[in-house]
């Protein structure tokens, strides 16, 4: 049997995900979870298999923060299952050592087909995103753009876009607020725009949020 943590603060998908695995007679949910508290909580009290987890995962606010738990967590799988934009956050994801990247637009079928997969060790991601990681290879202008942030501006560039402050974000990522004012000056550069409303509607164009 498969031991799995949903960890996900979307009553709709938590209630939504557990019917669907309700019978199934190789993968058990020993937890849910609606914040990264109580992920490590649970992570730290039991031997979890694989963690199907959200990005947007109440109090996870950064990629690193993945990092660290397939670092500390070497024996348990993470499947990103989320609404943030593929293309974007898939390769970072990986790059952090989650096993599996999916959309929540996929069907759950596709999600138990990964959680299996990864339990035996396959590194796997959706078509969507294969695709889209193809389309990076090729090197097209518009996608060059985006290929050119780092995990950490994309993330100060999330934030901004949510019209958060240099200081909440900088709070946010425990960083100070000059060092926020520094990652906001390398996306203005990067995306070649001159000030904020650009870059976020730029940041829209190229659905980095």
């Amino acid at each position: 049997m498969i031991k799995v943590c949903l960890a996900d603060n979307h009553p709709v998908v938590q209630y939504g995900v557990k019917s669907f695995f309700k019978d199934n007679s190789e993968i058990n949910f020993v937890g849910v979870v609606s914040n990264l508290y109580g992920l490590e909580e649970l992570l730290r009290k039991k031997n979890v298999d694989v963690v199907v987890l959200d990005l947007e995962l109440d109090g996870l606010t950064s990629i690193s923060t993945v990092k660290t738990l397939t670092k500390e967590y070497p024996n348990t799988k993470i499947v990103i299952f989320t609404n943030l934009a593929e293309q974007i956050y898939a390769p970072n994801a990986l790059k952090a050592g989650v096993s599996a990247y999916m959309h929540k637009n996929s069907k759950l079928e596709e999600l138990e087909f990964a959680i299996k997969s990864v339990f035996v060790g396959n590194i796997i991601f959706s078509e969507a995103v294969r695709k889209n990681l193809a389309l990076l290879n090729k090197g097209r202008k518009t996608d060059r753009l985006y290929r050119k942030l780092s995990s950490r501006e994309i993330e100060v560039l999330r934030y901004l876009s949510d019209g958060k402050k240099n200081k909440e974000i900088a709070k946010l990522l425990n960083l100070n607020e000059k060092t926020i004012s520094t990652y906001k000056l390398r996306l203005l550069t990067k995306l070649h725009v001159t000030n904020l409303v650009d870059l976020v509607n730029k940041a829209k164009t190229l659905e980095i949020v």
